[in-house]
């Protein structure tokens, strides 16, 4: 796929994170959210350390997206939670299923592009390797 195209869903999908990560702060502190809430998601977290747990994810993977910094993590750690919007959407609350599904798409293209970072995931027997003999790649991919 062409690079400005992952760049622009990349961008998109941390605009998106972001503005809902900050979005739900808006909610947790008691302030009038910008941006429409469903009341069905916001039933769901009756314990605040929920809401805070999943929006403060939602603000770091936004940032890391819009940075360019550990974007495969970034994409690991938002799947549950893409996965979980779009079910509550298709099931619960269908009033902003459109959102879901475009956050579904952005998800999976970007999934599919960075594919050959998660293929060691999918190892059903990995070798065991020596712990004695030091890595030949650096620690944070630099």
């Amino acid at each position: 796929m062409n690079l400005r195209v992952i760049q622009f869903l990349r961008l998109l999908l941390g605009i998106i994170f972001l503005g809902a990560g900050i979005n739900g702060y808006m909610v947790f502190f008691g302030f009038e959210p910008f941006i429409a809430t469903s009341p069905e998601a916001m039933a769901l977290f009756i314990f605040d350390y929920l809401l805070f747990v999943e929006k403060s994810l939602e603000i770091i993977c936004g940032i890391l997206l819009l940075t360019n910094q550990f974007v495969p993590m970034a994409i690991a750690i938002l799947s549950p939670i893409v996965a979980n919007i779009f079910l509550l959407h298709l099931f619960v609350d269908p009033s902003m299923l459109a959102l879901a599904v475009i956050v579904v798409l952005l998800h999976g293209l970007l999934l599919y592009h960075y594919r050959n970072h998660f293929a060691g995931l999918f190892v059903r027997k990995p070798a065991a390797t020596d712990t004695d003999t030091p890595s030949t790649t650096a620690p944070l991919g630099e």
